[in-house]
C-alpha cells in the first residue's frame, strides 16, 4: 500500500555564498559587558553578542541580487536614475502615486507629522510605536490607541489582535470632532502587540468609516508582506490569493504610508514617505529637503535606493514570508515546550515573551522585561530588547506610562540565522525560566529625554 507523507517542514528558499563569522564569550565575559552597559542590550557593544536579536531593522541579509544592483546605483546628487527605479517599484507593488525617499521610517514619520498634524489634533491609531508616537507628540498632536481590547491580553488567541475597534474610534470622532483627526495612524503587523495582524475585513469597514468621515488613513507599512502573509492564512477568502496581490489591497484602502524599509523591503538602510495626495506630497517635497536631502535621494545612496527596488520585489514572494514567519513560530513552539510564557498567537517577525508572566514577582516599577533581558544576554549572549514600561515612556505631563503588556522581544533578521540558532535561543529562555524566582528587578540610575528604552541606564536591586 502506498504511504504519503504529511509535508509539516519549512525550509529557507535560498542558500548560503557567505558566512560572518561570530564570537563566543564566556558566561563572566558577558555579565561584565552588561553590567557596563548599565544593563541596556542597546548599549552593548555588538562583538559581545553571540545571538543578535534585538531588532530585525536593517540586520537583514541582503540576496546576490540586491548586492548586484549595488554597482549600478547611480549616485547623482539630483534626478538619481536609482530614485525612479525605486519609485517605480513602490507605485507598482503598493500604488501610491508620490514618493519622498527617506534615510529610514522615523524620517518619514518627522516629515508626514510636520505636514499633517497641526497643535491640538488628535491621531487614533491601532496601538503606539514608539517613534511614531513621539513625532505626533513634537508636533502638537496626541495619540489615541483604538485597538481591539485582546490586543493587550498575552494569552488571547484572537486571530487578528491588530484590529482597530470601530466603536472606539467612533467615541473618538464624536468627542472631538472629525476635523481634529487629521488621519488614522494604522500599523499591519503591530509591533508593541507582538508582531499582529490586522484583518482585510476590518481595514475595509475602517476605510469605509473614514470616508463618511473625512478622515484620512496614513498606513505604517513597515511589515505590510508579513500581514499579508496572515491575511492568506487565517482570512476566508484570502487563501488562494498572492501575498504581493494581498499586500496591493491593502495599501488600496489607505491614503498614504510611510515605511521603514529595513525591516519587509530587505536592506540595511532606507525608508520613504508616500501618499496619494498631491498637496501633502507638495508640503513633504519641500520639508524633505531642509531635514533629509533633495527630494530624489532624501538622505540615501543611490546603491541603497537600488537595493530597496529589487528587495520590496524580493518581500512578496509566497515562499520567502512562509519561510521566514515558519522559522518565527519554530522558535515561538520551542519556548512554550519549556514553559516560557509568551504573546499568542505567534507574531509575524519575533517573539514576544511575557514578562509580566515569566517574573511574576516582580512589579512593574522594577522593570521586568528590561531585567529579563540583560539575564537572558548573560546565560547565552542572546541579544534581545524591552518592550514594556521602559519603551512606552512617559506622558507629557511627565508620568510614567504603564502599559499592559510587559514583553520582551526576540526579533529575527530576515535570512540571517539557522534552525540550529532559534533551538539556542529557546533553550536560553527555557534555562533562565528555571530558575526565575531567583531573580531581582532593577532601577533606573540615567533617563534620557527622548526614547529613553535607546540610551537609559540601570543598576540590579541587591
Amino acid at each position: 500500500m502506498k504511504r504519503t507523507v504529511q509535508k509539516k517542514s519549512w525550509a529557507e528558499p535560498y542558500k548560503m555564498k557567505m558566512v560572518e563569522l561570530l564570537n563566543v564569550t564566556s558566561r563572566q565575559q558577558r555579565a561584565r559587558a552588561i553590567k557596563d552597559a548599565g544593563y541596556n542590550t542597546f548599549l552593548l557593544r555588538s562583538e559581545d553578542v553571540y545571538i543578535d536579536l534585538l531588532t530585525d531593522s536593517g540586520t537583514n541579509a541582503m540576496s546576490d541580487r540586491q548586492w548586484s544592483a549595488f554597482m549600478v546605483g547611480d549616485e547623482a546628487y539630483a534626478g538619481s536614475a536609482s530614485f525612479y527605479r525605486m519609485e517605480a517599484a513602490i507605485q507598482k507593488h503598493y500604488g501610491y502615486k508620490y514618493v519622498i525617499p527617506t534615510h529610514q521610517g522615523r524620517g518619514a514619520e518627522n516629515i508626514l507629522s510636520k505636514v499633517m498634524i497641526k497643535p491640538g489634533d488628535v491621531i487614533p491609531g491601532n496601538m503606539y510605536f514608539t517613534t511614531t508616537r513621539l513625532h505626533q507628540e513634537l508636533a502638537g498632536g496626541k495619540f489615541h490607541d483604538i485597538i481591539i481590547d485582546e490586543a493587550h491580553d498575552p494569552g488571547s488567541e484572537h486571530p487578528f489582535k491588530g484590529n482597530v475597534d470601530l466603536n472606539k474610534l467612533a467615541a473618538i470622532v464624536k468627542k472631538v470632532g472629525a476635523k481634529k483627526i487629521p488621519y488614522v495612524s494604522i500599523a499591519t503587523n503591530v509591533n508593541m502587540a507582538g508582531g499582529q495582524p490586522i484583518s482585510m475585513k476590518n481595514l475595509k469597514e475602517l476605510r469605509a468609516f473614514t470616508k463618511r468621515h473625512g478622515i484620512k488613513i496614513i498606513h505604517d507599512m513597515t511589515r505590510v508582506a508579513e500581514n499579508a502573509y496572515f491575511i492568506q492564512q487565517r482570512e476566508k477568502g484570502y487563501e488562494k490569493k498572492k501575498i504581493r496581490d494581498i499586500v496591493r489591497e491593502i495599501c488600496d484602502n489607505t491614503d498614504g504610508a510611510t515605511m521603514s524599509a529595513k525591516k519587509d523591503a530587505l536592506v540595511n538602510i532606507g525608508g520613504f514617505m508616500a501618499t496619494n495626495d498631491w498637496n501633502v506630497y507638495e508640503e513633504a517635497r519641500n520639508l524633505v529637503v531642509v531635514y533629509e536631502g533633495l527630494h530624489t535621494y532624501g538622505g540615501l545612496a543611490g546603491r541603497d535606493m537600488e537595493a530597496i527596488a529589487v528587495g520590496i520585489g524580493e518581500s512578496l514572494n509566497d515562499e520567502h514570508q512562509h519561510a521566514r514567519v515558519g522559522q518565527v513560530e519554530y522558535l515561538g513552539h520551542r519556548m512554550e515546550s519549556f514553559g516560557v510564557p509568551i504573546v499568542r498567537p505567534i507574531g509575524g517577525h519575533g517573539i514576544f515573551v511575557d514578562a509580566k508572566a515569566f517574573l511574576p514577582h516582580l512589579t512593574q516599577d522594577q522593570f521586568p522585561a528590561q531585567t529579563l533581558a540583560a539575564e537572558i544576554f548573560v546565560d547565552s549572549g542572546v541579544r534581545t530588547m524591552e518592550r514594556g514600561i521602559v519603551s512606552a515612556g512617559r506622558k507629557p505631563d511627565g508620568t510614567n506610562y504603564y502599559p499592559k503588556l510587559e514583553l520582551v522581544r526576540f526579533t529575527l533578521p530576515r535570512r540571517v540565522y539557522t534552525q540550529a540558532h532559534m533551538d539556542v535561543v529557546a533553550e536560553s529562555a527555557g534555562s533562565v525560566f528555571e530558575r526565575r524566582k531567583k531573580i531581582k528587578g532593577m532601577k533606573m540610575v540615567y533617563e534620557p529625554k527622548y526614547l529613553r528604552f535607546f540610551q537609559a541606564r540601570f543598576e540590579m536591586i541587591k
